[in-house]
């Protein structure tokens, strides 16, 4: 692996990269991006995620990022996007190809991820998406725990809620949430799907079986699991 690599001047903007057994040349490429409600958690604690990406024969990009409230969504949201332009301009000097590059995302993860496809007039470099647990309307958030925690401001719900943006129709995107999730996911994991669909992206949708909020995300890691098998599947194997 390559630790800390940085895709910015600030301390925060760092990727780990694993790298699958023997040589690489134009490898596929995948990013994940943790969650944590935007204020919590690092990529340290989501290497485990590289097991599945690397025995696809796949580059894993596990992203950090700065956490609010030290910072707004707008800063986060502008590291995620370097962090991809970063993958994208330097990844082949590590023996992947950016042309092959997919990503994947866990709550305010998938939340992040959306804003790396959600303009429709451009090409975004990404070929398909694994969203999983997904917040999609920020809305809810300011009546919630949140409301001291971050403090969500009408801006950032109107800037910044991925179920009122447009995306690029190029992007095979699989929407997964665990089945013993709370409603609020069920139903905004729906409603995104569908808003997708409209919209003409191909898109699957997937319960997770036995899967609450935090284990879907643990089963990322897990060979055999209905987390791992998607992301498997979205890096074509």
């Amino acid at each position: 692996m390559a630790a800390d690599v940085p895709y910015g001047p600030d301390g925060t903007e760092t990727v780990d990269l694993f790298f699958p057994q023997g040589k690489r040349d134009r490898l596929p490429v995948h990013m994940f991006i943790h969650g944590g409600y935007w204020r919590m958690f690092s990529k340290r604690d989501y290497s485990y995620v590289a097991d599945t990406v690397t025995s696809a024969g796949a580059i894993a990009v596990i992203v950090d990022y700065a956490l609010m409230p030290s910072v707004r969504m707008a800063t986060v949201v502008d590291q995620i996007r370097r962090a991809r332009q970063w993958t994208y301009d330097r990844i082949a000097s590590y023996g992947g190809d950016p042309d092959q590059l997919t990503v994947s995302g866990h709550s305010a993860g998938a939340h992040l991820a959306t804003m790396l496809f959600n303009d429709n007039t451009r090409a975004s470099g990404i070929k398909g998406a694994l969203l999983l647990g997904g917040i999609y309307d920020l809305r809810p958030l300011q009546q919630s725990f949140l409301a001291a925690e971050i403090a969500i401001t009408d801006d950032e719900v109107e800037r910044f809620s991925p179920i009122d943006h447009s995306f690029d129709p190029d992007v095979a995107v699989a929407v997964s949430v665990g089945a013993e999730e709370t409603p609020p996911f069920h139903s905004q994991a729906a409603a995104f799907a569908g808003n997708l669909e409209r919209q003409g992206l191909v898109v699957s949708r997937t319960s997770l079986a036995g899967a609450n909020h935090m284990s879907s995300v643990r089963d990322l890691g897990i060979a055999g699991t209905g987390a791992a098998s998607s992301l498997a599947r979205l890096l074509g194997v």
